[in-house]
C-alpha cells in the first residue's frame, strides 16, 4: 500500500497542472470605425435609438415569400459548399480533441513474457540457478512474466505550452463554426438574389413578348399604309427595325432565363420545382418592409465573418504563449506499475508488485535561434490577425453603410421610375391617336413605343435593385440562422 502511495505522489504534480500561462492577456481591439453606421443621407437624431435595438434576424423571418423560403430551405439541405463547411467544422473539432488529449496522460496496458535458456556456465552472470526440467543438464531456463499499466512520456504542462496549443486549436474550431455560419448567410443571400434575378428576367421576357406583339401590329399597319402610298419606305423600315429588335430581345432573354434557372439549381444543389419559381417580380416585397436606417457599429461584431476573425486572433494570441513556453524546461514523466513473477501462476500473488518512474526535464541551451524565431513568428501572426480582424470590421461597416445608403434613395428612384413608365404609356396612347388622325408623323408614334418599352424595362430593373438591396442588407448585417 505504501508503494502505491509513492506512485500516486509521483503523478500528483502533473495531475494538478498548477503551472503558469505564458500567453499575453487577450484584449479585444477597439473598433476601427465610427460608433454608429448609417447611410450618411438625411439621418435624424434617432439613429442611436434605432441602433440599440438592431440585431440579426433569422432568414425565415426576414424573407416573407413562401416560395423563396422553400427554395432557401432546399439549398441549406443540398448545397455542396455548405456541406464542405460542415465537414471543416468536424475536422477542426477533431484537431481540437487530438490536441486537448495531450493535457492528460495516455495510459496503456501491456503484458510480456521472457523465456530463455542459457548454459550453466553463464548462469552466475544472470543470477539464475538450477537446471530446467526438459532442458540439457548443463543449462538453466528462465521464465519471466510481466503485466503492467504505464504512462509514456507524458508532458507535465507546468508552463502552459500544451494548454495554449489546445486553446489555439479550440479557437480554430470556434472559427470554423463561424465560417460555416458565414457560408450559410452568403448562401441564403445568393439564393435569394438568384431567385429574384430569375423573376426579373422572366418579367423582362414577358415585356419583350408584349412589345414584340405591339411592334408586329405596328409593322403590319405600316405595311398596309405603304401599299396605299400613305406611309413612306422610311416609315416601313423604322417599324421593321423596332420589330426585329424586340424579336432579338426575346431570343436573348429566353437564353438568360434558362441560364438563371441553371444558376439557381447549382446554388440549391438540386433541381428546383416549378411551383417554387416566380413568374415575375411581384408587387409585394420578398423581404420584410421595416428595415433599420442606422446601427451601432458594435452590432457588426455579431457578423459571423467578424467573429471568425476574432477567434483567429485569439488562436494566434494563444500560440504566443506556446512559443514562450518553449524557452522553459519541458518536463515529462514515464511511469509504470504492474506485477512480475518467475512463474505465470504467481503473477498476481502478494509480493509480485513492481513499479518504475522516470521523470525527465529538457532545457533548450542552443538551438540556432529556433525558439526565438518561433516566438517572433507567433507575434507577427498575431499582429497580422489584429489587422485582419480590424479589416473585417471596416469591410462590414462599409458594406452596411452602402446598403443603407442605397435603401435610403431607392424608394425615390422607384417612385420616379413608376411615374416615368406611366407618362410613357400616356404619351404612346396620345401619339397613336394623333398619328391615326394624321396630326403627327409615324416617327413620333414609333419613338413613343420605344420609350415606353425602355421605361418598362427600366422599371423592372429598379424594382429588382430594391429587392436585392434588402437582401444585401440582410447579408451585411450578418443574417441569422
Amino acid at each position: 500500500m505504501i508503494k502505491h502511495s509513492k506512485t500516486l505522489a509521483l503523478l500528483a504534480p502533473g495531475l494538478l497542472l498548477a503551472g503558469c500561462n505564458m500567453a499575453p492577456h487577450y484584449v479585444r481591439p477597439d473598433l476601427p470605425v465610427a460608433p454608429s453606421v448609417s447611410s450618411g443621407i438625411g439621418q435624424g437624431a434617432d439613429t442611436q435609438a434605432q441602433a440599440s435595438d438592431a440585431a440579426p434576424m433569422a432568414w425565415k423571418d426576414y424573407f416573407t415569400d413562401a416560395r423563396l423560403r422553400a427554395v432557401i430551405g432546399l439549398s441549406l439541405e443540398n448545397n455542396r459548399d455548405l456541406r464542405v463547411a460542415v465537414a471543416h467544422i468536424a475536422q477542426a473539432r477533431a484537431r481540437y480533441k487530438v490536441q486537448g488529449a495531450d493535457l492528460f496522460p495516455t495510459i496503456s496496458a501491456g503484458a510480456s513474457g521472457d523465456i530463455a535458456q542459457v548454459p550453466s556456465g553463464l548462469s552466475g552472470l544472470t543470477g539464475g540457478s538450477g537446471g530446467s526440467a526438459g532442458g540439457p543438464a548443463n543449462s538453466t531456463r528462465y521464465n519471466l512474466y510481466r503485466g503492467q499499466l504505464g504512462v509514456s512520456a507524458w508532458e507535465i504542462d507546468l508552463f502552459g505550452r500544451v494548454r495554449n496549443l489546445t486553446q489555439a486549436a479550440q479557437e480554430e474550431y470556434f472559427a470554423s463554426i463561424d465560417n460555416r455560419a458565414a457560408a450559410q448567410v452568403s448562401l441564403v443571400s445568393e439564393v435569394a438574389n438568384a431567385w429574384l434575378q430569375l423573376a426579373a428576367d422572366r418579367e423582362q421576357l414577358a415585356i419583350a413578348r408584349d412589345t414584340h406583339a405591339a411592334f408586329a401590329q405596328t409593322l403590319e399597319i405600316t405595311q398596309d399604309r405603304a401599299k396605299m402610298g400613305v406611309a413612306s419606305d422610311l416609315d416601313l423600315q423604322q417599324a421593321r427595325t423596332s420589330f426585329e429588335q424586340a424579336r432579338a430581345d426575346i431570343a436573348r432573354l429566353t437564353t438568360t432565363v434558362a441560364q438563371d434557372r441553371n444558376a439557381l439549381d447549382l446554388l440549391v444543389g438540386t433541381p428546383v420545382g416549378d411551383a417554387m419559381l416566380p413568374e415575375g417580380l411581384d408587387t409585394t416585397e420578398a423581404t420584410i418592409g421595416q428595415l433599420p436606417g442606422g446601427l451601432a457599429s458594435s452590432v457588426l461584431l455579431k457578423r459571423p465573418d467578424v467573429s471568425s476573425a476574432e477567434h483567429d486572433l485569439r488562436s494566434a494570441n494563444a500560440n504566443i504563449g506556446a512559443a514562450r513556453a518553449a524557452f522553459f524546461p519541458q518536463i515529462s514523466l514515464t511511469a509504470a506499475v504492474g506485477t512480475m513473477s518467475m512463474g505465470f501462476a504467481n503473477l498476481f500473488r502478494d509480493g509480485s508488485l513492481n513499479w518504475s518512474a522516470s521523470p525527465s526535464a529538457t532545457l533548450p541551451i542552443f538551438d540556432m535561434g529556433k525558439n526565438i524565431n518561433n516566438l517572433r513568428y507567433a507575434k507577427a501572426t498575431r499582429d497580422a490577425m489584429v489587422a485582419t480582424y480590424e479589416k473585417a470590421i471596416q469591410t462590414a461597416f462599409r458594406e452596411t453603410a452602402d446598403a443603407l445608403a442605397r435603401r435610403e434613395t431607392i424608394g425615390t428612384q422607384l417612385d420616379a421610375q413608376q411615374k416615368r413608365e406611366g407618362a410613357a404609356h400616356s404619351a404612346l396612347t396620345i401619339a397613336q391617336a394623333r398619328y391615326k388622325e394624321g396630326v403627327d408623323p409615324f416617327l413620333t408614334t414609333l419613338d413613343s413605343e420605344r420609350t415606353y418599352y425602355a421605361a418598362r424595362q427600366d422599371l423592372v430593373s429598379v424594382r429588382l435593385e430594391r429587392q436585392t438591396n434588402a437582401v444585401e442588407l440582410f447579408r451585411a448585417l450578418g443574417g441569422g440562422v
